[in-house]
């Protein structure tokens, strides 16, 4: 059902690569558990950091646990490599806590999708280094990066 898919659809080339990550940048920078979601599988299987999930009901309660700790989070995805259905992507964030410590977190993700474009498997690396407020690179509102922010490898990250 046209309902259920999310293009671009695998076999991605690199534009549907791209669109494909921007896309999925934008929907974490709105920081909702339940949008976010919609782009995974029922079934989706994740490995994020030393956690490991499986379905949407289980990636709401992680989303929300997250983003009630990491605060004022703003995300960048770039795509790393692709090929038929599966889409690598670095990526860096900030964050900080409820303390007021900033950081940056640095990562990478393995995606893996489904015929209509929904990722069935998402397998996350990252780390976090403590950064001074006066040290953040990513300045916009709350919501999707504007279009005309640089992006990872312009920002040198």
């Amino acid at each position: 059902m046209a309902e259920n898919k999310r293009p671009p659809l695998p076999p991605f080339n690199h534009e549907a690569a791209v669109k494909k990550v921007r896309a999925a940048e934008n929907a974490w920078n709105t920081r909702d558990p339940e949008k976010v979601s919609l782009a995974y599988t029922v079934d989706s299987i994740w490995r994020n950091r030393s956690e490991f999930l499986v379905g949407r009901h289980a990636i709401v309660q992680f989303l929300q646990r997250k983003w009630a700790k990491e605060l004022d989070y703003r995300l960048i995805k770039e795509v790393w490599a692709f090929h038929d259905a599966r889409i690598a992507v670095r990526f860096a964030y900030e964050w900080h806590d409820d303390s007021g410590n900033w950081f940056r977190a640095y990562g990478n993700e393995n995606w893996e999708f489904d015929e209509n474009g929904l990722m069935r498997r998402r397998i996350a690396s990252i780390n976090d280094l403590p950064i001074e407020e006066a040290d953040r690179k990513f300045h916009w509102p709350q919501g999707p990066r504007p279009e005309d922010h640089p992006g990872l490898s312009e920002l040198d990250l």
